[in-house]
C-alpha cells in the first residue's frame, strides 16, 4: 500500500508496515528465525547474489521483524533507508568506521562514550580525528582539507543542550566534499529532522526516546540507501545486529513516540520555567527558554524542544550531589528518554572521564545536574525539585 508523502509522523509510524499478516493482525509476529530454507540452490544463490530479495541469515540483517522496524525508522527521519543496531554505540562505531576513514571533524560537545571511541579506538586505528569547540566553527572549512572527511556533531548536545546550526554546517561540509552525521538522540525525530536540514546521516541511541520505556537497548542509523550499504557490511561482520525480540519491542514503542514526545516537551518546559525562577539555581540549560543562548536557532530547526534540560545548582559539586540524593520522584540513574524522570550529575557520570578543566571549557560546571524529564505530572516533578533544593 502506497502512503502519501505528506502524512505526519504518527500516521507514518503506525501504518508504514512491511508485513501483511495472513490472520488479519495489525501487528507482525516476532520472527526469531536465525536461518531460512530454500527450495533449491538456484533460489539460494539468487538471494546471496542480490538478484532477488529474500531472507538468508539474521546476522546479515535479513529478518522480517528487523526489516519492518527499519522501514519504520526510515520513515520517522524521512530517509531512504535505516539500519537497526544492538546499541547506539554500535550504530555510531559502524558509521564512523565506514564513513570516517578519511578523517573525522567533531564539532561541539559529544556524549562521553563517543569521545572515548574517537580518542581511544579511532585514533589508534590511524584515523585522523579533530575536535572543535562550538565557538571554533569558523575553523571548520580549513579542517576539511581532504575530500571525503566526515563532520560529526550532536544537537542539542549532551549535557549543556548546546544548539548547532545543521544547515550552515552541512553547507560548509558539502562545499568541501565532506559528509555530515548528526546524533539526533536528544531531540528525537518528532522534534527535529536533520536530513531535511542537509545532514547525510542521522544517528540515534534507540535505547532513549525511540524505545522510551527503559526496557531495551538499541541503536539506529537513517540515511540514503547508498550510504547505508557499506555500513551494513560493517554491522554484519562486527556482529552488531539487535535481536528480533528487541526489534519487535522497539517497533511497538515507536507507535507511541509522537504522543510521548509531546508530553516530554510540555513537562520539560514547565520544569525549566520553574527552575529559572528558583534562587538556588544559577543557570538553566533548555532550548525552549528565551534566555537560552541557542533559543532562536532552536526555534528555526526544531518543532519541539525535547525532554532534556540541565540546571546549575548554587554551591558546586557537593551541593548538586546533595540535591540529587534528596530527589524522590526523579530517580538517580544514567540514561534518558524513558517514561520515568531521571537525574544525573555529568561530572560523575557521562563526562567523568574528562578533566575538570576540560569540563569547564565545555560549559559543564561542577554544580550541573542533567534532568531527563519523564511523563509524570509536571507539578509533582517541580515539587520534588523544590523539596530537594531546600
Amino acid at each position: 500500500m502506497t502512503k502519501p508523502d505528506n502524512q505526519g509522523p504518527a500516521t507514518r509510524i503506525i501504518h508504514n508496515r512491511r508485513h501483511e499478516d495472513a490472520f488479519g493482525s495489525p501487528y507482525s509476529p516476532v520472527y526469531n528465525t536465525t536461518t531460512y530454507r530454500f527450495e533449491n540452490t538456484a533460489a539460494l544463490l539468487d538471494v546471496i547474489e542480490k538478484r532477488t530479495e529474500g531472507n538468508l541469515y539474521t546476522r546479515w540483517g535479513t529478518n522480517p521483524s528487523i526489516n519492518e522496524l527499519e522501514q519504520g525508522l526510515a520513515g520517522l527521519e524521512q530517509a531512504e533507508a535505516a539500519l537497526a543496531f544492538a546499541s547506539g554505540m554500535a550504530a555510531i562505531s559502524a558509521t564512523l568506521l565506514t564513513h570516517g576513514r578519511n578523517g573525522i571533524v567533531c564539532v561541539g560537545d559529544l556524549y562521553g562514550g563517543t569521545q572515548e571511541l574517537l580518542k581511544n579506538h579511532c585514533m589508534a586505528l590511524g584515523i585522523d580525528v579533530q575536535f572543535l569547540f562550538r565557538e571554533e566553527l569558523a575553523q571548520l572549512e580549513s579542517r576539511l582539507d581532504v575530500p571525503g572527511k566526515l563532520v560529526y556533531f550532536e544537537t542539542p548536545a549532551n549535557p549543556n543542550l548546546a544548539i548547532l546550526d545543521i544547515r550552515a554546517i552541512a553547507d560548509i561540509a558539502h562545499r568541501c566534499g565532506a559528509l555530515v552525521a548528526v546524533d539526533n538522540t536528544f531531540a528525537s525525530p518528532i522534534n527535529q529532522n536533520p536530513i531535511n536540514l542537509g545532514a547525510d546521516l542521522v544517528l540515534h541511541s534507540a535505547t532513549k526516546y525511540l524505545g522510551g520505556h527503559s526496557d531495551l537497548t538499541a541503536g539506529a542509523l537513517m540515511t540514503t540507501a547508498e550510504l547505508a550499504k557499506p555500513v551494513a557490511a560493517w554491522r554484519k561482520n562486527l556482529g552488531q545486529l539487535l535481536s528480533p525480540e528487541t526489534a519487535a519491542l522497539l517497533s511497538r514503542s515507536l507507535r507511541t513516540l509522537p504522543v510521548r514526545t509531546r508530553q516530554h516537551n510540555e513537562n520539560a518546559m514547565a520544569v525549566a520555567e520553574a527552575m529559572e525562577q528558583h534562587p538556588k539555581i544559577t543557570k538553566v540549560f533548555y532550548p525552549g527558554l528565551p534566555s537560552f543562548d541557542g533559543h532562536e536557532l532552536a526555534k528555526q530547526q526544531m518543532t519541539g524542544f525535547g525532554g532534556m534540560l540541565s540546571i546549575e545548582v548554587e554551591g558546586g559539586q557537593q551541593a548538586a550531589a546533595a540535591v540529587a540524593d534528596k530527589l524522590r520522584v526523579f530517580l538517580l540513574a544514567t540514561s534518558l528518554g524513558g517514561v520515568e524522570s531521571l537525574v544525573s550529575q555529568p561530572s560523575a557520570t557521562s563526562h567523568h572521564s574528562l578533566s575538570r578543566e576540560e569540563r569547564l571549557k565545555r560549559g559543564i560546571g561542577d554544580g550541573m545536574l542533567r534532568l531527563s524529564v519523564g511523563l509524570e505530572d509536571a507539578q509533582d516533578l517541580i515539587a520534588d525539585l523544590h523539596q530537594a533544593l531546600k
